[in-house]
């Protein structure tokens, strides 16, 4: 198992590496990206001074190396005189920025490193990423195993009717519904505001702001996963093994929770894991509804402001994501089904 977990972690970083160099040669090998970043009034003066500041103007190989550098060790970047009011109230003294690895560039029009944007942006992603997952996960297991021990019946039709009806629904409708409605109109909740988790005491205020969002977006996911686990269920509970434990006397709890249940869990896990992951590189949708300031709405700014290397850090961490969830994905499955053999 030890054998596995260390094969699937280097597979797991040579698939990031492989990324990074693509992301890379989408992002900065296709002109020069200083055009984005020269402003409305841009001078060739200034095209040239923020070209040689940023390292446009080496070679391409040469701009690979100091960035994959940066992600080791870390990078300076210079900054010319117009930004330095900008610098001082950022908290540098001087016209180097120092960027700690791992360095994902700098963004010229905020006037602060790629990790600095990212780091303020994740606090709203992951909140509401981590707290949709647990709704939707939670009761959409729990109302897909329902609607399979009824199949059939009213109950079931009910479920999976409903399901339907929540799936049609765009996020952005559910989402102004009930920001317009539940909160303002009626009142019946707090009006959404994200709220940081510093310490234990800000549990309650920071789910009560992101408690609506997680909502919105768990809906959307939870109707899928409820028609998922009541046909992987109803598949699982079909098997020879199912009879096996049935004609052995086991309880009918036991043989749905212990054995189809869990077997039923395996393909779930893949794909929790890959929407979950999908999450952290932004709920664009969701964060605009609620103008919530996470990695959607910067992924939205800089894709207006064509800042390439914060676009190129989003890129690299969600796709790293993607690729971290898959990795633990693999090693759950010899936990979840004991149907699954880790070759040594």
């Amino acid at each position: 198992m030890l054998a596995f977990i260390i094969r699937r972690i280097l597979v797991g970083f040579a698939m990031i590496v492989v990324m990074i160099f693509v992301v890379f040669a989408l992002f900065f090998a296709n002109g020069n990206p200083a055009i984005n970043q020269c402003g409305k009034y841009c001078t060739p003066e200034k095209l040239d001074e923020i070209t040689g500041l940023l390292g446009y103007d080496k070679s391409i190989p040469e701009q690979f190396t100091a960035f994959s550098a940066g992600l080791v060790v870390g990078r300076d970047f210079p900054v010319n005189d117009e930004y330095r009011a900008a610098l001082i109230e950022n908290g540098y003294e001087n016209r180097i920025i120092h960027c700690a690895a791992p360095c994902l560039g700098y963004s010229q029009s905020d006037q602060k490193t790629v990790n600095q944007l990212l780091v303020k942006a994740a606090g709203p992603t992951l909140s509401l990423a981590i707290v949709s997952f647990l709704i939707w996960i939670f009761f959409g297991v729990l109302i897909g195993v329902i609607a399979a021990i009824n199949k059939g019946r009213w109950l079931d039709r009910v479920v999976v009717g409903s399901t339907l009806v929540v799936y049609a629904l765009p996020v952005f409708v559910i989402g102004t519904f009930f920001l317009q409605y539940v909160a303002i109109k009626w009142q019946l909740y707090p009006y959404p505001r994200f709220e940081p988790l510093k310490e234990p005491a800000d549990i309650l205020p920071w789910l009560t702001g992101i408690l609506l969002p997680a909502l919105t977006l768990a809906l959307f996911f939870m109707a899928a996963y409820v028609r998922y686990t009541r046909a992987f269920v109803l598949e699982s509970m079909s098997e020879d093994y199912i009879r096996t434990a049935r004609s052995k006397g086991l309880p009918e709890r036991t043989v749905l929770f212990k054995h189809g249940l869990r077997s039923a869990l395996t393909p779930l896990v893949t794909l929790a894991g890959l929407d979950f992951a999908s999450l952290l590189a932004g709920a664009i949708i969701t964060e605009s509804v609620f103008n919530y300031q996470g990695m959607g709405a910067l992924a939205v700014k800089a894709n207006n402001n064509h800042d390439l290397p914060v676009l190129i850090g989003l890129v690299i961490v969600g796709a790293a994501a993607v690729i971290v969830m898959n990795i633990i994905v693999d090693i759950l499955y010899a936990y979840i089904d004991p149907r699954v053999r880790v070759t040594k």
